[in-house]
């Protein structure tokens, strides 16, 4: 299982097509678009979610602050593959939260990974994850690296989200 420190940042994105072209101008390495099921488990603190997809299929536990702008996590990865029984017993024996449905595309610049999101009732949305997998870069680097591609893709506070998918939804319903 994989401990991973994360700057992150997700905002809405009302010109995917601008981020596209800065990406591509920062020889931004894509690696696929994704059609991806998350599915929110019920846990008594922080986030439990079960990734399906063609490219990333994984069990994601995560503890992070709502807040706008870039904020840390701490993510627990566990690898999983597709068609396993594990979303069936984590339903039962934890309870179904939300389901979000979404669109990826997956772009990285180093240790910057770059989401471009379509997600289902909530609309796009672009998110940036400055990561730290051996815990050599340290928080203020990674903290520089989000502040620096906020400006880069021309990120405008009033966009910035500060909660998951999953609780966008849940409001929306």
């Amino acid at each position: 299982m994989a401990h991973v420190n994360i700057i992150e940042i997700k905002a809405r994105c009302a010109h995917p097509q601008a981020v596209r072209d800065v990406l591509r101008l920062q020889k931004a390495d894509f690696r696929g678009t994704d059609q991806q099921i998350d599915t929110y488990f019920k846990v008594p603190q922080g986030r439990l979610k079960l990734r399906e997809g063609a490219i990333e299929n994984c069990l994601v536990y995560y503890q992070r602050k709502d807040q706008k702008g870039p904020k840390q996590s701490e993510v627990m990865l566990f690898p999983t593959s597709q068609g396993s029984s594990l979303k069936a017993i984590l339903t039962q024996s934890l309870g179904l939260l939300v389901v979000v449905e979404k669109r990826r595309e997956i772009y990285f610049i180093d240790n910057v990974k770059f989401h471009l999101d379509e997600v289902s009732q909530l609309g796009t949305f672009v998110e940036i994850e400055a990561i730290d997998r051996d815990g050599t870069l340290g928080t203020e680097h990674l903290l520089q690296q989000c502040q620096s591609f906020l400006a880069l893709l021309s990120i405008s506070p009033k966009d910035l989200v500060a909660v998951s998918y999953s609780d966008l939804l849940m409001r929306e319903s």
